[in-house]
Parts: structure tokens; sequence; C-alpha cells
């Protein structure tokens, strides 16, 4: 986690849709003129999978990669039972009739043309899981201590960890270590930063965030979360099942870049940007939208999916990290191979969509 704390007086949480911002691959933490997209109208693509639109059965399952109801209610993902926040919650509200901001080819040029997308999740690496892991505990789930490094900016515990809790990157993992939990029921996300499991049964991270999946929570101005952005992390991942048993993806999906702007845009309430004041990199939490006339015809189809998901509901920029990298939770049902033909995606096939103030961290 690398960025600096600036300790800002508590503000009134607003009804901002949300999103959170965390930590990346690569261990570090986490103008207004706009004209229309002139890409042409959307492609007709194939389409993985069946749709699927029923709510699957709450179980609080443990493997951490199925657990998932793989279900929607309407066109909100659902997960243990529980809604993945509101529905103009920024991760479940469709970009693809938003304006293009004026800034948009001054932030792809400073990400690289050329940069290719890459799946920063998968099927397991070098003995390790490979994505962003969640688990969903009961409500009863016992609640433990936890201790934090940014306990200003944190969420108190107790949180409800299981001894057995996921951790990114495995037990020995020595990444951003993120662990995520939703709690049956009262339908809470807990999410951490650098988490460590004590011989005493408590925790210890560097940050952690609480939020009520029914609601659209703001967090404190210059707060981060688990996420560098300070957004939640959880709905911003592509899950195994609405991939290949859905066929949809519906919201929209976490994305780290290098080079971002010491700024944000609500609801990002923190940045740990590498860019500092430059005006041309784009500032935490800004949205990128896949365009409308890229072809995507070629790809394999679980990969039209995802791409479809880009056009549709783009990309947050949710923490600083490896250019052009998306999130996902791992299993061991992904085909490696055909998540690589992302790499056929450059930033230079993206608009930035016109965003609202940015706000100087």
């Amino acid at each position: 986690m690398k960025w600096k704390i600036v300790l800002t007086a508590l503000v009134s949480l607003s009804t901002w849709a949300v999103g959170t911002a965390g930590c990346s691959d690569d261990g570090s933490k986490a103008g207004k003129d706009a004209s229309v997209e002139q890409d042409g109208g959307q492609t007709q693509d194939a389409k993985a999978g069946d749709d699927a639109s029923s709510q699957g059965d709450a179980s609080p399952g443990r493997d951490g990669t199925t657990q998932d109801d793989g279900g929607t209610q309407g066109d909100i993902p659902v997960l243990g039972g529980c809604q993945i926040f509101p529905a103009d919650s920024i991760w479940n509200t469709p970009i693809d009739q938003e304006p293009v901001d004026s800034r948009s080819d001054d932030y792809i040029d400073s990400i690289g043309r050329d940069t290719p997308v890459h799946p920063d999740f998968g099927a397991p690496w070098e003995g390790a899981p490979n994505g962003i892991p969640f688990d969903i505990v009961p409500q009863d789930q016992a609640m433990v201590p936890v201790s934090f490094d940014y306990d200003d900016e944190s969420d108190p515990g107790p949180y409800p960890i299981p001894p057995d809790a996921q951790i990114e990157g495995g037990p020995d993992g020595d990444g951003d270590r993120h662990v995520l939990i939703i709690q049956q029921g009262s339908c809470i996300l807990y999410e951490m930063f650098d988490s460590w499991p004590q011989e005493d049964g408590s925790w210890h991270a560097g940050s952690g965030a609480i939020w009520h999946l029914d609601q659209n929570e703001v967090r404190p101005e210059g707060w981060t979360s688990a996420d560098a952005a300070g957004l939640p992390i959880l709905p911003g991942l592509i899950k195994y099942d609405e991939v290949m048993n859905d066929g949809e993806i519906h919201h929209a999906i976490r994305v780290t870049l290098n080079q971002i702007q010491h700024a944000y845009v609500h609801p990002a309430t923190h940045s740990d940007g590498r860019c500092g004041n430059d005006p041309t990199c784009p500032p935490m939490g800004v949205r990128l939208r896949l365009k409308a006339d890229f072809d995507i015809s070629s790809f394999p189809a679980p990969v039209q999916v995802i791409l479809r998901a880009m056009k549709k509901y783009g990309l947050v920029v949710a923490d600083t990290g490896t250019d052009m990298y998306i999130s996902g939770v791992p299993d061991d049902r992904w085909d490696d191979d055909a998540l690589h033909s992302l790499h056929n995606v450059t930033a230079g096939d993206f608009v930035v969509v016109q965003h609202g103030e940015i706000i100087p961290y």
C-alpha cells in the first residue's frame, strides 16, 4: 500500500452510486466539454451461454469460486441471496449512451494506445489462486477482532471472518492479500487489504471497509477502502458463473492503471496516483468504455461476454497497478488460453466517458 494518508474530517454519507478502489497486481495500494462517441451503432454480437435472470438459492458455499448464486435479480447481480448494490450504483448502471469526456484522448494516450487488456485472473498460476476470491458466510458467523495500519481511514471491527478465509494469492501470498466477505441475511460486505491472520484468532490488515449492499454509500472525502480509490472491490470482479452460465455480465469491471492523476471523481474518494497533478492522466474513479463498433465476433464466446460488458458497463479505474489489468475471481475452470485473447484488445479501443468534478487529493 503506497499512498500518502491525508486526514480529513468525516463527511456525511451521500446518495452517490458507489464504487471502491483497491490494490493491484503489482502490490501497490491501493474538462467537461464532451462529444458523443462517433463509432457506429452497437453490433449484434454472438452470445455465450443461456440468458439467465433468475436469482439462485442462497447458500453459504465455501469453495471461493463456485459459492456464488450465479443469478441476477432483473439485471442486478445476486450473491449469497444478496443484491450487489442498488440498480443505480455505478457498478450496475450502463454507460453505453454516455457522452465522451473532452479529455478522453489525453487519458488514453497516457495509458498508451497499444497497451493490451490483461485478465488478472484465471486458473491457478504457479500453485496459487489467480485473482481476487471472496467468501459467503452465514449471518451467525463468529465475529473476530481486526486491527489496521490505517485505522484512521478504516471501518473498525469486528468482522465475520471464518478461520479458513480465502486470501488473494493464497495463505503465503505476498501481494495485496485482499479478503472479501459477504455476510448472508444482513447482506453486508466486508473487505480488507493486506490481510494477515493472527495466532490468537484475530486479524491484522492494512485497511478495511464495510459496505451495506442495499445502499449506495460513499466514504468520507480523502478516505481509502480496501482499494486505492475508496470503492468496493467485489462488484467489479468478473466471475466464472456469470460468464459461462449466465452468458451476461451485469456490472462494470475493475481495472488498474499505472499513471493515475493524484485526484479522484465521485464516488471514488481517494487516490494514490503516480501522475501528480498532470491533467492528461485520468483521475481515480473514471470509466472507460469499449467502442461500440469494436468487432468482437472473432473472439472465443466466453470472451465475447466480457467484451459486451465492456461496451455496456465499462471499466472503473479503481487502483494503481499495471495498465489495463482487469480483475476477476479465481476458478479452476477458467480457460486461460481463451482469456488471453483479450490481449488483442488495447487501450486505443476505448474511450473515457464524461465524469464529474475532479477533486485533488
